[in-house]
């Protein structure tokens, strides 16, 4: 069934030069979308030295080692040329500019000095689980991923409440000054977050909020694109159905919460997507309301691993790896919401 709707072809039966365009076309974008992500997720298997290695390798290779006895660390292990043509594996106990110590495995009592343009490193796949293991003993991840995932669930929940609310007032309500009030949650999409940071922060500090979870949950829970899609989609529910339940006596809260809010699921399942990717990627409101590092968030977390003169680079691509994997599960498990709950919140 798979394969063939994959190779399905516009005229039956007959492979055309516009299904090799289309095919060509889709090949192209699924590397260009994929490909980094593919690079992204490799490289965080890599070790340090690795990830530092020029011309860089997709799959992540290390260097073979062997132990050899005197020596109390295991050798980098490379093929060496000989100056009788006679390639041979040889390892390395020392180097000093273009000249390196090599010996034998098999004869380690004695050494040789060659030319490292005459040798050439012994690679073996090998894939650096440490980068994920040591994540939770040298760096309090667990405390950055706790603190991140609560940010993220207590911010959706309530940024789902309160739009709901306000969208379900909007669209089932008649109102002196309705639509002056919409177009002025609108109107707030023309002003840049950065423009609003100092009066969030001065408003934070005001009431006691700053270094503390919940000053970068609040002031991001009311958003107008929420507002706008959830109320665009209520207009599509019709009013018999309040206007039914207010006649068997049903309150407005529980017209809301018993026939409005399981309606808009489509909806609500679009602003739960867009909800978790913004309070989950958040990085400028975090950073200037968290200074305390056990209330870091991932991403302040991956910002420190940056450092003036050293990053830790395989730390940083594996705690990557783990900050992208909440994000594609929720899209996951909602993404067939998507297509609906958009299409919907424009027809009215």
């Amino acid at each position: 069934m798979v394969l063939k709707f994959l190779t399905r072809t516009r005229h039956a039966q007959r492979f055309g030069w516009t299904d090799a365009l289309s095919y060509a076309y889709l090949v192209i974008g699924l590397f260009t979308l994929f490909a980094p992500v593919l690079w992204l997720l490799m490289s965080s298997f890599k070790t340090e030295a690795a990830i530092g290695e020029f011309p860089p390798t997709f799959l992540p290779y290390t260097q073979r080692t062997v132990h050899i006895d005197n020596y109390p660390q295991p050798l980098p292990l490379f093929n060496v040329t000989t100056e009788q043509g006679v390639v041979k594996p040889m390892a390395q106990v020392s180097r000093i500019g273009i000249m390196a110590t090599m010996v034998d495995p098999a004869k380690p009592q004695e050494t040789l000095q060659v030319n490292i343009q005459q040798r050439q490193p012994v690679r073996e796949l090998s894939f650096a689980t440490r980068n994920y293991t040591e994540l939770f003993d040298k760096f309090a991840f667990g405390k950055y991923l706790f603190n991140s995932v609560f940010i993220t669930v207590v911010a959706t929940m309530l940024t789902l409440l309160f739009n709901s609310m306000a969208a379900f007032a909007l669209s089932k309500y008649k109102f002196t000054g309705q639509k002056t009030v919409f177009l002025l949650i609108i109107a707030t999409l023309m002003i840049p977050p950065t423009i609003v940071l100092v009066p969030i922060f001065l408003v934070i500090n005001s009431v006691g909020l700053l270094n503390s979870l919940w000053g970068v949950i609040l002031p991001a829970v009311a958003t107008p694109t929420g507002v706008f899609l959830l109320r665009q989609y209520m207009l599509t529910i019709p009013d018999e159905l309040l206007e039914a339940a207010r006649m068997d006596h049903a309150s407005e809260w529980r017209i809301y919460w018993r026939i409005v809010l399981p309606l808009s699921a489509p909806a609500l399942a679009v602003l739960a997507i867009f909800s978790v990717m913004w309070r989950w990627n958040d990085f400028l409101l975090p950073l200037i309301v968290l200074s305390k590092s056990e209330f870091f968030t991932l991403q302040l977390a991956l910002n420190s691993f940056q450092g003036e003169l050293n990053t830790q680079w395989h730390y940083l691509l594996a705690m990557t790896v783990i900050t992208l994997l909440p994000i594609t599960l929720v899209f996951a498990f909602l993404q067939r919401y998507i297509t609906t709950g958009i299409a919907s919140a424009g027809v009215k």
